[in-house]
């Protein structure tokens, strides 16, 4: 069903009735975009009305992410999407979209470097006979990569 051409404005169908996926519809709705998206409730009379070709019962099942030529992407694709319309995430969205013997070794920034200087993990301090090095889990926000 997917046609090609140049990606314009998005609808991502999610199940209305489902705590997690209501959430990822408000974050969604917090990011900056790069491109419109819809968010519809899955079988919802507005996405029988707005795709009628679509299986409504397997996207209630599934993510749904519907492009405006007719392009369609179900689960980790649709998530991808999603990701690729975001501003702040599409650089990741690229690199998981890549195969990944293509990839290069670890996942993008999420934002440009400063000052020109590239996106490197921070350096953890040596040892020192004066000073113990001590360390602690980092918090989930730094799990991600970014200068």
């Amino acid at each position: 069903m997917a046609t090609t051409g140049a990606v314009r404005h998005l609808t991502v169908l999610y199940d209305a009735d489902c705590p997690l996926c209501v959430h990822i519809r408000h974050w969604l709705l917090a990011q900056r975009r790069l491109l419109p998206i819809a968010l519809v409730p899955a079988a919802s009379w507005e996405a029988r009305r707005r795709f009628p070709r679509l299986d409504h019962a397997s996207t209630l099942r599934e993510i749904t992410v519907v492009g405006d030529s007719g392009q369609v992407w179900t689960g980790t694709d649709a998530f991808i999407v999603c990701l690729w319309a975001l501003v702040e995430h599409r650089p990741k969205a690229n690199w998981l979209a890549t195969p990944p013997a293509a990839r290069s070794p670890g996942p993008p920034c999420s934002r440009p470097p400063r000052g020109g200087r590239p996106c490197a993990p921070k350096a953890r301090p040596r040892p020192s006979r004066d000073r113990p090095v001590t360390t602690s889990a980092p918090s989930p926000d730094r799990l991600i990569h970014r200068d």
